[in-house]
């Protein structure tokens, strides 16, 4: 999929600013695509953009509504469906990442389908993908991995994706959920791919590529979480990656989700992931540690980074309150 920007962000009657987190990171990582936001009456959340009509966005030049919106069990509201229909009429394609699908609703995609616009339902694979070969490829990847899940491997991903293409150097996101969909502009959610076909959808994802150009792969999930190790073993394998960042959330008391699993040992996690990575990539390695600091404070904060980077003889850094040079600078020639 390919989804055409610039984007108006619908935030519908979101109950609180974390139901609008997808919406907020695509405005945050993508600043210049969003021209906008469209919120209903009752909406408690603000992405800081302009409040737009539809008829202010399509004088704006807006190609896609984005629903950036997430509430409970990812459903659609009978209260967006006017909003659905009047975006259609004006020439916008539609985009979600919500569990349920526009396109099954029945009046939304005859009228889609008659206008010749696009609905993106990011979450749901629109295409088949063959079972991985594991065949070494050209070009060279990095795969984010994480100790649990959410613990900022899509931000560690695109921070190095930022630092290196300011270096000069050729390198591009390749989203693997949602959010990074709508960041990346295509991508695939590879939580929804047939477990079969996941690594084979990565090795479509990241394909050959001229030899210096990096593809810097989203992780998803984590070896370690009983939920969701599956779909990061296909990230790895499908990745064949030359380079993998560790990301860590270290104030976190148990696994998301999971109160009886503790989180992992950051070197036994990291040893795993390199050894279930060389299976079709035998020169594997993790260059560097990316660390998620946000419930500390400054001072504890970098105490934590540098005695884990002395832990760990590995470059250790927040992506956001330091960057992530020294990853880039520890990256395999």
């Amino acid at each position: 999929m390919t989804i055409e920007h610039p984007y108006l962000m619908f935030l519908g009657d979101a109950a609180d600013q974390l139901a609008a987190k997808t919406a907020a990171g695509v405005a945050h990582w993508r600043p210049e695509w969003c021209l906008g936001q469209f919120r209903l009456p009752d909406c408690h959340a603000d992405l800081g953009l302009p409040d737009m009509t539809l008829e202010e966005a399509q004088q704006a030049g807006v190609k896609t509504l984005i629903l950036g919106v997430a509430n409970r069990g990812g459903v659609i509201s009978e209260s967006w469906i006017a909003v659905l229909d009047e975006a259609l009429d004006r020439g916008f394609d539609i985009a979600s990442g919500l569990h349920n699908k526009v396109a099954d609703i029945p009046a939304i995609a005859d009228k889609a389908a008659g206008l010749g616009r696009q609905i993106f339902d990011v979450r749901h694979p629109n295409r088949s993908f063959d079972v991985a070969s594991g065949k070494k490829r050209s070009g060279k990847r990095l795969l984010t991995v994480g100790t649990d899940c959410s613990v900022g491997k899509m931000y560690a991903s695109l921070a190095l994706e930022k630092e290196m293409r300011a270096r000069g150097m050729p390198a591009d996101f390749r989203a693997t959920g949602q959010t990074g969909i709508f960041i990346a502009g295509d991508g695939i959610s590879v939580d929804a791919v047939v477990a079969d076909f996941i690594s084979g959808s990565v090795e479509w994802l990241a394909p050959e590529n001229e030899p210096e150009h990096w593809d810097l792969i989203e992780g998803q999930g984590s070896l370690f979480h009983a939920s969701f190790a599956g779909v990061t073993m296909g990230l790895i394998h499908g990745s064949q990656p030359d380079a993998l960042v560790m990301c860590h959330e270290p104030t976190r008391p148990h696994m998301r989700g999971l109160p009886d699993y503790k989180l992992p040992d950051l070197e036994l996690c990291i040893s795993r992931n390199v050894e279930a990575a060389r299976l079709t990539n035998p020169n594997a390695t993790c260059i560097g540690v990316a660390i998620n600091t946000a419930a500390m404070g400054e001072e504890e904060a970098l105490a934590y980074l540098k005695e884990t980077e002395r832990a760990l003889g590995l470059p250790t850094q927040d992506p956001v309150r330091q960057g992530v040079d020294r990853l880039v600078d520890n990256l395999p020639a």
